[in-house]
């Protein structure tokens, strides 16, 4: 299979005027129009754009914006992708989850210190009783469940759900308590996935996009202007122009710091760079340094498999 890349990344093309700082720009909540701001005005490095194409050409990239302030500064679509065409965010998705989860926190309908069986009943999974009673939605989004992704890393049943560690002890990448998540946000709002990011985050920002139940998973699709308005989002920390929507600030600082003493590099479901140490998907080592040494150290990241990447600078207004 082809590697392709759905790419809205931060690009350094030897920045020199970068660090001035513009008020963050919105783009209207309807319609096309989205403002945009060259090159040469930035004093970034147009002779580096033809390679940067080809590259992405040769990686089969669909998608490649970067936004400064919130306006457009390179904005590009492969073959016959356009700025319409709907691609999957895969596990990029879970920064949206993640953002969903402090949302329904700050409305009351849940508590990330809650135990899961609290929303999805007892014996979700294989674990003992007073094993389950120790899972929380924390967990689930630090991905410190203890549960052991390397057995059925997909599936949701009870009986793929396999204990191997105490909760907090362990971090592992995991898939299915990840997408459970779905379902705990669900049970607490009384609304599906869709409906909630409906009323919640789409009808305030302008994000197009659906939740599309893909094998044993919950993927989201969108336009690339749509994962690009939710970087805004969180650039912006959740608020969208005058409008609030997510206002729990503890929530959204932790979200985007170190959750756990296990990998610093992981907050709540977002990546993050700058941290002296990093674990990834499939391994239990630990590596020293950050997770891209060549960005900025406050750059956080939604990443999913064959590229799918939305990376936010706040200290550059980049996305």
């Amino acid at each position: 299979m082809k590697r392709i890349t759905f790419l809205i990344c931060v690009l350094f093309l030897n920045l020199t005027n970068v660090n001035a700082q513009g008020a963050i720009y919105f783009p209207p909540l309807a319609g096309d129009s989205w403002e945009t701001i060259s090159l040469s005005e930035l004093g970034w490095c147009e002779d580096e754009i033809p390679p940067l194409y080809e590259y992405l050409d040769d990686q089969n990239t669909k998608a490649f914006l970067v936004l400064k302030d919130g306006k457009i500064v390179l904005e590009k679509y492969f073959d016959t992708f356009t700025k319409d065409s709907l691609w999957y965010w895969a596990s990029a998705g879970k920064g949206l989850t993640a953002f969903l989860t402090g949302i329904a926190q700050q409305e009351a309908l849940l508590s990330i210190t809650d135990t899961t069986s609290t929303y999805l009943g007892e014996g979700w999974t294989s674990c003992t009783p007073e094993q389950e009673e120790k899972i929380t939605i924390l967990n689930q989004i630090t991905m410190t469940t203890g549960l052991d992704e390397e057995f059925e890393a997909y599936c949701t049943d009870p009986e793929c759900l396999i204990f191997k560690a105490d909760v907090n002890e362990r971090w592992a990448y995991h898939n299915s308590p990840y997408t459970l998540m779905d379902e705990v946000i669900s049970s607490a709002t009384g609304l599906s996935m869709n409906l909630y990011l409906n009323s919640r985050v789409k009808s305030r920002t302008g994000m197009d996009g659906v939740y599309v139940p893909v094998d044993d998973n919950n993927v989201f699709f969108s336009t690339p202007r749509s994962m690009a308005r939710f970087g805004l989002l969180m650039l912006n920390r959740g608020q969208w122009d005058l409008t609030d929507v997510l206002t729990d600030e503890v929530y959204f600082d932790a979200m985007v710091s170190t959750s756990q003493s296990l990998n610093e590099a992981y907050g709540y479901l977002w990546w993050l760079n700058g941290k002296e140490s990093y674990m990834l998907p499939q391994t239990e080592m630990v590596f020293d340094g950050p997770l891209i040494e060549a960005a900025p150290d406050d750059m956080f990241a939604a990443i999913g498999k064959n590229g799918q990447y939305l990376n936010v600078v706040p200290s550059e207004n980049l996305i």
